[in-house]
């Protein structure tokens, strides 16, 4: 018996404000998405998980990535509804044809292990299952003007929560036959289940099970986790240098700058996201950037170097740890820093998933001294700082 998971993560989640879709969110220093992928790949007897993204978040999705999430399949573009998503799933995992899948919302990081156990064990009888908590608060009928025109009998009122599991070839075949129909109204899997005539049973699960919505979720998941975590704060640096070479840009803390040459390097050669790699590196202690991506390797040939600040990012992340701040210096005598300088601190930032406001970025010249007051290449330092779990 195979169980794959299928997290739903194609939504734009503006009602959480900020920049960033609300699965990319972060907190106690990683994303949403990140969280509920981790529950996910601990859980007993899941043995694969397919995530689906909106086609512009793929950035996004790398960073919230765990590095250890081996059962994880590369992620699927996701339809204008999320019954449309959830159908480019499900089609997705076809060829996996896995015996049940749970259906799970990204915004949910806090489900608990025994209610994922709660609903795989119910498939057992039922066609379909459903996390869900019996509703405790009375309900009010609203009319115009928000006055209230009845009160609702709340008895035997659960509400449905995710993961919502199924025998993988029924719910499959209950979406294509609803999509063909022309039928987009459905809220959730089970209504979908429903309609097609499965019997679904209801899981009692945890008002833990929380999916964040609001700016107010956000903050709230952040006072939950921090008591949980004492921290300590840990601090690296990094230094970097690279020599010009003919060419006519120069890639400087992620942004492409027009330019008499080139920095010559196997990769595009940024100094500065080189130097602050490092940095973040070795504030926890784990190697350095040419150790995880060596020059010797052709993978890394070309390639951008935004990719190893991600993965020293995943490595803070994967150890429990948040990026405190990081603050970059470029030394040189060309080309002009400041009229970048805030493009530069949002790529950063964007890199690391923190705010901006976290981010330094300076430059300055050696007065005409040494290679690069020669005008020979450029060297960069960086240094950040990360609360570790103590």
């Amino acid at each position: 018996m195979s169980i794959a998971a299928l997290i739903v993560a194609a939504g734009r989640g503006t009602r959480a404000g900020g920049d960033l879709p609300k699965q990319y969110a972060e907190i106690a220093g990683a994303p949403v998405l990140w969280y509920t992928i981790k529950a996910f790949a601990a859980a007993e007897g899941v043995t694969d998980i397919q995530v689906v993204i909106h086609p512009d978040d793929a950035e996004h999705y790398g960073r919230a990535v765990p590095t250890n999430g081996g059962k994880l399949w590369p992620p699927v573009p996701g339809g204008a509804t999320r019954q449309a998503s959830v159908l480019a799933g499900l089609e997705a995992m076809h060829g996996l044809s896995p015996t049940y899948v749970l259906i799970h919302d990204a915004a949910r990081p806090f489900v608990p292990r025994r209610c994922i156990a709660g609903v795989i064990d119910a498939l057992a009888h039922h066609a379909g299952a459903i996390a869900a908590v019996p509703v405790a608060d009375t309900l009010k009928r609203e009319q115009s003007g928000q006055t209230i025109s009845a009160t609702i009998d709340r008895a035997g009122l659960w509400a449905a929560q995710t993961p919502q599991g199924f025998r993988f070839g029924d719910i499959l075949a209950a979406h294509r036959r609803a999509a063909a129909e022309g039928l987009t109204h459905f809220t959730d899997d089970a209504a979908v289940a429903e309609w097609a005539g499965l019997d679904v049973v209801l899981v009692g699960c945890d008002s833990a099970n929380i999916k964040l919505t609001t700016a107010d979720d956000l903050a709230a998941a952040v006072r939950r986790l921090a008591p949980a975590m004492p921290f300590e704060t840990r601090t690296g640096t990094g230094f970097d240098v690279h020599r010009f070479a003919p060419g006519s840009s120069v890639w400087l803390c992620g942004v492409e700058i027009p330019h008499d040459a080139r920095l010559d390097g196997h990769s595009d050669a940024d100094v500065g996201l080189h130097a602050l790699t490092d940095a973040l590196l070795g504030a926890i202690g784990d190697g350095d950037i040419g150790q995880h991506f060596p020059p010797s390797d052709p993978r890394w040939k070309g390639a951008a170097s935004h990719l190893f600040l991600a993965d020293a990012a995943r490595r803070v992340r994967d150890r429990g740890g948040r990026i405190v701040n990081v603050d970059v210096t470029l030394l040189c005598e060309a080309p002009r820093v400041g009229p970048h300088r805030e493009a530069m601190r949002r790529a950063i930032a964007s890199i690391l998933a923190i705010d901006v406001s976290r981010v330094g970025v300076k430059a300055t010249t050696t007065e005409g001294l040494g290679f690069t007051g020669r005008r020979e290449g450029i060297a960069a330092m960086a240094s950040a700082s990360v609360a570790l779990p103590a």
